[in-house]
C-alpha cells in the first residue's frame, strides 16, 4: 500500500504582488485548515514558488514571509527544521523540480494538495499530479483564491476530469 504525502502549495508567502488584498482574505480562512492537515500528516512537503528570487532558498523565503506584513498568515503553517521543501519557479508542484523522484523514492501514490492558488497552481498540480497516476485529494477547505468563480470552476474540473476528490478536509477518512 503507497503512502501519502501532504504537498503545502506557496504557503510561504509574503504577499506582495497586486491580488494580496483578495487573496488574503481566502487564505485567513483556509490557515486554521491547513494547521489542522499538517498536525495529522505524517508526510509533509511543502513546495514553494521562488517568487523570481533566483538566489533565495528556504530559509530566505520563510524570513521574508515572517517579516511581511502577512507573517501571521505564515506563522501557524511554516515548515519546521525537519520539513522536506522544494523550491519551484512555476506553476505546477512538478515542473522542473525533483518533486517526482521523491515522492517515489519515500512511495507515495497518494497526494493531498493545500495551499495556493486553487485556480492556478492548485489546478495545474492536480493535472501534473493526475497524469503522473498518482491518487489526488483537494480538500476545498485548504486551498485559497483570488476569483471564488474560478476556484469553484477549478474544483470542478478537478472533480470531474481528474477523478480528485474535493470533499472538506474534515470529511477525509
Amino acid at each position: 500500500m503507497s503512502k501519502t504525502a501532504l504537498i503545502v502549495v506557496d504557503m510561504v508567502n509574503a504577499y506582495d504582488h497586486p491580488d494580496a488584498e483578495t487573496l488574503t482574505r481566502s487564505v485567513e480562512q483556509v490557515v486554521p485548515t491547513i494547521e489542522e492537515l499538517i498536525g495529522d500528516s505524517d508526510l509533509t512537503i511543502y513546495v514553494n514558488d521562488n517568487f523570481g528570487h533566483w538566489h533565495s532558498n528556504r530559509d530566505d523565503l520563510i524570513k521574508n514571509a515572517l517579516d511581511g506584513e502577512y507573517g501571521r498568515l505564515v506563522e501557524p503553517i511554516q515548515p519546521d527544521d525537519d520539513a522536506i521543501f522544494v523550491v519551484k519557479a512555476r506553476h505546477s508542484i512538478f515542473y522542473q523540480t525533483p518533486l517526482e523522484y521523491l515522492l517515489n523514492q519515500e512511495d507515495v501514490g497518494n497526494l493531498v494538495l493545500v495551499g495556493q492558488v486553487t485556480e492556478q497552481c492548485i489546478l495545474y498540480s492536480a493535472l501534473d499530479a493526475y497524469i503522473r497516476h498518482f491518487k489526488v485529494r483537494v480538500p476545498r477547505d485548504a486551498v485559497a483564491h483570488i476569483h471564488a468563480d474560478l476556484a469553484e470552476a477549478a474544483l470542478k474540473m478537478m472533480e470531474v476530469n481528474m477523478d480528485v476528490d474535493v470533499s472538506p478536509a474534515r470529511d477525509r477518512d
